[in-house]
């Protein structure tokens, strides 16, 4: 019976990303290992070796510098594994996690990481939208009113599209970096109930700050070569891009991992009329 509540037991694992992590947790003398990749191996063992016994695992992104930022608040002994045990559980509701599920780490690592971005994107566009306040001349919450406007916006795009599957990446330049966010969809499915409002509040952001930004989209469909086509933000409008830019910015989006490249069979192109719906609406704040 003990075993059997054992394996009911969901556990978490936080996991060093990075080598620049690890040698910054060797500094404690409670953190045994010695080397990145043995120490890679043996979460891996351990993750599988849980999955095999019916266990369930949250893998955490471990980062050394919150932990010690944690350590530091709360009082705790930052060289001890208790201490390393409590900042782990923490992660697991505040902190960039993803299930196991039997994936190597080779695939894990990466999807972590990218797990991570989103949820500082996300963060920090629901910051900027929050504190930027109301304006100054009619009252209105400006991040209220960009949101709704990105959504009329995103709405827009997706009646126009072409039958198919669709990939869509928002870009809007902020600082420290570009702030990214990626939306699926197949066939005539709904919008994702996750994605979709992670884009709307990026494309938001850009509105609501006058900062640049970009919607491109790809669409794939059977028997036909995939359609790429975008626009540019200006003011609360979205501007048709021509083939060319398309093509650099469907580039970048590629090698950035954004879009995964599937074959050479690509129509670079302008988008559709997004009509008066897609055009500024004069009210910049």
């Amino acid at each position: 019976m003990r075993r059997a509540l054992r394996r009911e037991i969901a556990g978490i694992i936080g996991l060093l990303t990075d080598e620049h992590g690890f040698r910054a947790m060797r500094r404690y003398r409670s953190f045994t290992f010695d080397d990145y990749e043995p120490y890679l191996q043996e979460v891996e063992a351990l993750l599988r070796s849980r999955a095999d016994q019916g266990s369930y695992t949250t893998v955490a992104l471990f980062d050394p510098e919150e932990y010690a930022d944690f350590c530091a608040e709360t009082g705790l002994n930052p060289d001890t594994p208790a201490s390393h045990t409590r900042f782990t559980a923490e992660l697991a509701a505040t902190g960039p996690t993803l299930p196991y599920k039997g994936q190597p780490l080779a695939e894990l690592v990466p999807d972590l990481i990218d797990e991570a971005a989103r949820q500082a994107t996300q963060e920090y566009a629901s910051e900027v939208l929050s504190r930027i306040g109301p304006c100054a001349i009619c009252g209105e919450d400006i991040g209220a009113a960009a949101f709704a406007r990105a959504s009329e916006l995103l709405l827009r795009t997706f009646s126009t599209a072409d039958l198919g599957d669709h990939h869509l990446v928002c870009r809007v330049v902020a600082a420290p970096e570009t702030l990214v966010a990626v939306l699926r969809t197949e066939g005539d499915s709904q919008l994702d109930e996750t994605e979709a409002p992670e884009l709307t509040k990026v494309l938001a952001c850009g509105i609501a700050t006058h900062n640049a930004g970009s919607l491109i989209m790809r669409t794939s469909a059977p028997g036909t070569s995939d359609r790429v086509y975008g626009w540019r933000l200006r003011g609360d409008g979205l501007q048709p891009l021509t083939a060319a830019e398309v093509f650099d910015a469907h580039s970048s989006d590629i090698q950035a991992g954004r879009i995964v490249a599937s074959g050479s069979n690509v129509d670079y192109c302008e988008p559709s009329d997004l009509g008066e719906a897609g055009r500024p609406g004069g009210h910049t704040h």
